[in-house]
C-alpha cells in the first residue's frame, strides 16, 4: 500500500512502544485468576461454563491492544505535509527575435544527424535555452517583412514553449525586418519597470531588406534604453540547400546563394555592450545559447516552508472511543466472576 505524498509522523520514535503490544498480548493471555473455591470435580461447573460466553475474552483483549495501538499512533503524531516554495523572479528579462523569413527553410543544419531546417534547429535550442532559465521573464518575438509577438515577457514558460512550437515560416510576408524587430522587442521590454537587466537575443540569417527602422537606429533607441542586443549570424557561408518540388511533386534540392550581413550585426551587438555570434552548424549553435545563457545570469532568491494538517485527532478521538466500549463490554456482559 503506498502511502500519500508528504504522509509522515512528528515524533517517529514514539512508533517503537508498538513493539511492546505483542508482549502485552502474551501477557494477558496467559494470565489466569487463582480458583476461589476448591471443588473435587469440575462436571457440577460444565452447565455453568456453556451459559458464559466464553470467546468474549478474547474479543476485549483484541480490542485493548487495538484501541492501544491507535493511541501510540496518535502519540506520534501522524501528519500530511506540502512543501511550499516561492521563488522571486531573476529581474532579467529577455526578448527572443527569430527570424521565420523564407530562408530559414534551407536544409544546412542537423538535428540527430539528420538533416533539417534552420527553424527547427533555432526551436530546438531555444527550447532548451528557455527550459536552462526557469526564474527569467521571457517573451518571443518572430519576423520576417515585418515584426509579430508570439508571447509576451513571462515566467509561464510551459505556455512559452508551446507558443514556441506553433511558430513556422509564411505568418507574415517575407522579407527580413531586423532593424524592426530590434525596435519591437526593446518596446515590449520597456513594459516591466522592475528588471535589473534587459536583453534581446536576435537571430537571423539574412540582411536587413525590409521595415522602416534601420537597424543602426534601432539600436541607437536600445542602448539609451540599457538593453542588450546580442546578435546571431545563423547558417552557412556561400549556399545552402534549400528544399523544394519538381515538376512531379518530389522533393529535391537546390543550392541557394545565401548572405549574412554579419558587419550590421557586430555593428548592432557593440553598439548596445553585447556581442555578435556565427552558427554555421547546429552545434555552434548550441554553443552560442549556452554562452549567452553564462554571460547573463542573476541570483535567485528561493523562500520554502511547509504547511502540515495533524490527523492524530482522529486517532485519539477512535483510540479512547474504543478504549471506552471495551471497559463498558468489560463492565457487563464480559465481567468475570471470581
Amino acid at each position: 500500500m503506498k502511502l500519500p505524498e508528504g504522509f509522515g509522523f512528528a515524533h517517529p520514535w514514539l512508533l517503537l512502544l508498538l513493539l511492546a503490544l505483542p508482549l502485552l498480548a502474551l501477557l494477558q493471555g496467559g494470565r489466569g485468576a487463582a480458583p476461589a473455591v476448591i471443588f473435587s470435580s469440575l462436571r457440577p461447573l460444565h452447565a455453568l461454563g456453556r451459559a458464559r460466553r466464553s470467546r468474549l475474552g478474547g474479543w476485549l483483549t483484541t480490542l485493548l491492544l487495538f484501541a492501544l495501538a491507535l493511541l501510540i499512533l496518535a502519540l506520534a503524531r501522524p501528519r500530511l505535509g506540502k512543501t511550499i516554495s516561492k521563488v522571486e523572479a531573476s529581474g532579467i528579462d529577455i526578448m527572443l527575435a527569430l527570424d521565420v523569413s523564407a530562408s530559414m527553410y534551407a536544409e544546412d543544419f542537423t538535428i540527430g544527424g539528420e538533416r533539417a531546417s534552420r527553424l527547427e534547429v533555432v526551436k530546438q535550442v531555444t527550447q532548451k535555452f528557455i527550459e536552462a532559465r526557469p526564474n527569467d521573464r521571457i517573451g518571443i518575438t518572430c519576423f520576417a517583412g515585418r515584426p509579430y509577438l508570439v508571447s509576451p515577457l513571462t515566467l509561464d514558460h510551459d505556455w512559452l514553449l508551446q507558443n514556441l512550437e506553433r511558430v513556422k515560416i509564411g505568418m507574415v510576408e517575407d522579407g527580413t525586418a531586423i532593424g524592426s524587430a530590434i525596435a519591437s522587442s526593446a518596446q515590449k521590454l520597456t513594459k516591466v519597470p522592475d528588471s535589473k537587466s534587459r536583453i534581446v537575443v536576435l537571430l537571423t540569417d539574412g540582411d536587413n531588406n525590409a521595415g522602416k527602422v534601420p537597424p543602426a537606429t534601432a539600436a541607437e533607441a536600445a542602448k539609451a534604453l540599457g538593453i542588450k542586443v546580442y546578435t546571431v549570424g545563423a547558417g552557412t557561408k556561400g549556399y545552402a540547400p534549400m528544399p523544394m518540388q519538381d515538376m512531379f511533386g518530389r522533393r529535391v534540392y537546390r543550392n541557394v546563394k545565401v548572405n549574412v550581413d554579419e558587419e550590421t550585426l557586430k555593428k548592432v551587438a557593440e553598439m548596445t555592450n553585447a556581442k555578435f555570434y556565427r552558427a554555421t552548424d547546429t552545434k555552434t549553435l548550441e554553443q552560442i545559447f549556452e554562452q549567452i545563457d553564462k554571460l547573463e545570469k542573476s541570483t535567485v532568491e528561493l523562500s520554502q516552508y511547509q504547511q502540515y494538517r495533524d490527523l492524530f485527532p482522529w486517532l485519539l478521538a477512535s483510540g479512547f472511543g474504543l478504549l471506552a466500549v471495551q471497559l463498558v463490554l468489560a463492565e457487563t456482559v464480559g465481567r468475570r466472576v471470581p
